[in-house]
């Protein structure tokens, strides 16, 4: 996908943006204002949690100190430059070390760009990016070990290492105003997915990730321990960012870009916070951000153009997620805006730890490449628990799906986990233009729902797909200016 001019970029996003804040005031056209049909004391209940949420998250904090990377002999360069490169790794891992061993502060890095190669960032550390620095990942590989504990696509390994990377740390922080660029592209780390999409790379398919895939799927469900887990031939492309294990964790103000794999990655985290990150990553399972088995966690002011996913929930693949039994929850996204990307607000469909208590509001999503607006996304393999999972405030510009909730996703029934989704609600949500309101396909056994839809506006070109679907309530639902409810 060609990338969009920054100035038209912010154009289009200013643009997206007003309709928003006089959607806010006025609210959806066409729907009464008021929830005197809707139980406002339930609903209060419910968003109660959601502010707890915010309220109660654990900050990061960093003492007054700073060590610049160039006082440890970090210098700019150009990012094709290896040498330079290999060279800032081992310059700026001094400086996050040697803020560290004095009990932390910040660690600078000036404008100018700055070609590296995969960082560990640890406790009380914030790395801080000034207007106009950029921090240019080199793809060599030999940057990216050497190997580490990681977690790819829901399963644990020995892979390479995240390209910010942090496990166990307490009190870390990736700040500032500058941008990081991963380094995928055309011609590096994107080419290991294989056939993708249009598929603008020539496939060498001894060089794909789809061997080392399968191999790591039959290892978790062999229960092979993971420090045995290590790929004779490993095509599994990095994260850009990956927290594990790991408290108090702060992204802020950066614009992430061009990231091998997903964007943002936090693993088995609690306290993090996601504000105000631009992301801006058009490759293959350029995910914006992918919390798994988190636990408080709170993304606002941020804005989504991705190659896949703009948000994706998560919590472990089949036999690792079963194993480790770690739900993502707590969750609030607030304030963002999703362009492009496969879905907007999504769970799965790594989920078979579950995932509870998410919440999304004021929300903006507008784009002919956006596929869907709220998607969850599992199987009989992955199965897991989707309990309470409410958004509100939403404005939904052009989509082709609106709600996605799908049970036959890559293996389908081919598995003995059935998922259970249940107790989801939306309220004043307002779509301009969508193909399909709804792909809701559950299992006969197994069937979708509770789900709840109030204060509703879509316009749309089908009511779409409604299969083993237990209860759909509907209350001041419009669809194409009528009132529409479900006759199942």
């Amino acid at each position: 996908m060609p990338m969009m001019p920054k100035r038209q970029f912010l154009k289009a996003g200013l643009a997206a943006a007003l309709p928003l804040a006089l959607w806010r005031c006025a609210g959806v056209p066409g729907v009464a204002a008021d929830t005197a049909d809707v139980p406002r004391s339930a609903l209060d209940l419910l968003w109660d949690q959601a502010d707890a949420i915010e309220r109660d998250l654990a900050r990061t904090s960093f003492p007054a100190r700073t060590f610049s990377v160039t006082d440890f002999a970090a210098h700019t360069g150009k990012q094709d430059d290896l040498n330079t490169a290999r060279h800032n790794r081992a310059a700026f891992q001094r400086a996050i070390d040697a803020c560290h061993q004095a009990g932390g502060g910040r660690v600078l890095v000036r404008a100018g760009v700055w070609p590296c190669g995969a960082l560990t960032l640890k406790s009380n550390v914030e790395l801080h990016l000034q207007q106009d620095a950029v921090l240019a990942f080199h793809p060599a590989l030999e940057l990216y070990l050497p190997l580490v504990f990681t977690r790819w696509e829901g399963m644990e390994l020995m892979g390479y290492q995240p390209l910010i990377y942090a496990f166990g740390a307490e009190n870390i922080g990736l700040t500032g105003n500058g941008k990081i660029d991963g380094g995928g592209s055309n011609s590096s780390w994107w080419p290991w997915k294989g056939q993708w999409k249009h598929t603008p790379w020539p496939v060498d398919n001894t060089k794909v990730q789809h061997a080392g895939r399968d191999l790591l799927m039959q290892w978790i469900e062999q229960g092979k321990p993971v420090a045995e887990r290590v790929l004779p031939q490993n095509f599994l492309r990095p994260p850009l960012f990956q927290a594990y294990q790991c408290q108090r964790v702060l992204v802020e103000g950066l614009t992430l870009q061009n990231s091998p794999f997903w964007v943002m990655n936090p693993v088995l985290s609690e306290d993090v916070i996601i504000r105000r990150v631009t992301v801006v990553s058009h490759g293959p399972n350029s995910d914006g951000c992918d919390p798994e088995s988190c636990r408080r966690v709170l993304i606002e002011h941020c804005l989504f153009d991705t190659g896949d996913d703009c948000i994706a929930l998560k919590s472990g693949r089949n036999a690792d997620g079963r194993r480790l039994n770690r739900p993502v929850e707590q969750v609030l996204i607030q304030d963002c805006t999703m362009k492009a990307g496969h879905g907007g607000v999504v769970i799965g469909s790594e989920i078979s730890g579950g995932a509870k208590h998410i919440f999304a509001r004021r929300l903006l999503m507008s784009s002919p490449d956006l596929d869907r607006g709220l998607r969850i996304k599992t199987n009989a393999l992955r199965g897991g628990l989707i309990d309470t999972v409410a958004l509100r405030d939403i404005v939904i510009g052009e989509v082709k799906d609106v709600i996605v909730v799908n049970y036959f996703y890559e293996e389908g029934r081919a598995g003995a986990f059935l998922p259970t989704v249940r107790n989801i609600f939306v309220h004043n949500l307002q779509v301009d233009k969508a193909q399909r309101l709804f792909e809701l396909r559950g299992f006969p056994e197994a069937q979708i729902g509770p789900l709840q839809l109030s204060s509703v506006q879509v316009n749309c070109q089908s009511i779409g797909v409604l299969e083993a679907v237990g209860q759909l309530d509907c209350k001041q639902v419009l669809v194409n200016g009528k009132p529409w409810h479900w006759q199942g």
